[in-house]
């Protein structure tokens, strides 16, 4: 388990503001806390998916609390982050989706109906791996009728099938399982597949 708490660029427990967000974490035992550092994040950090342009530094907690916005993988190092400063073992999940409520301006970029390499979280508590899913903020939410993912530390939550409106949302085409450390080849061969135009490198932090 100890791979689990382990601090490193990408879930870096060390950044600056770290100690303010744990300030701001509520709870009196693990699962509340887990819930507690699911909302701050996903509620805390404004969901952009166009940051996934900034390419490796883009994947790591510290671009989040840097600039306050960002893509489902670094929002997911954040909540990874947080609860592995309080010894809440946590590890990121990557999934491929397929969004049914894309915009065009992403549509266009993509070139792809699928989004690869969806990140999604795993807390252990309570003896037990529960998967959470913190990207979408709820004010994005409102904005597009999609109904916010609530999360109890005890309940997988994961996106959606349908919005409130009943329309398609997101499908999962295919979980990649889960990781202890960031896999950048994987992530980079994903996207070379499905992106090739878009020529995104993540396999070095420091570019």
């Amino acid at each position: 388990m100890q791979q689990y708490i382990q601090n490193d660029a990408y879930f870096n427990q060390n950044h600056s503001e770290i100690n303010n967000w744990l300030k701001n974490v509520k709870g009196h035992d693990d699962r509340t806390k887990a819930v507690s550092i699911y909302y701050l994040v996903r509620d805390g950090i404004k969901y952009d998916p166009f940051t996934l342009l900034d390419g490796a530094k883009s994947l790591s907690s510290d671009y989040c609390l840097d600039n306050k916005a960002a893509y489902c993988i670094p929002k997911a190092s954040l909540q990874i982050a947080l609860s592995r400063a309080i010894n809440i073992p946590a590890r990121l999940g990557l999934a491929d989706v397929r969004n049914h409520l894309s915009t065009p301006k992403l549509d266009k970029l993509l070139k792809n109906d699928v989004f690869t390499m969806h990140a999604y979280v795993e807390q252990f508590i309570e003896g037990n791996w529960v998967k959470s899913t913190p990207a979408f903020n709820k004010e994005l939410c409102d904005l597009v009728s999609i109904k916010p993912l609530e999360f109890d530390g005890v309940n997988h939550s994961l996106f959606h099938q349908f919005t409130a409106d009943g329309e398609k949302h997101m499908e999962y085409l295919k979980d990649h399982g889960q990781f202890a450390a960031m896999p950048t080849a994987l992530i980079n061969k994903s996207c070379d597949h499905y992106y090739p135009h878009l020529a995104l490198d993540f396999s070095n932090i420091g570019k």
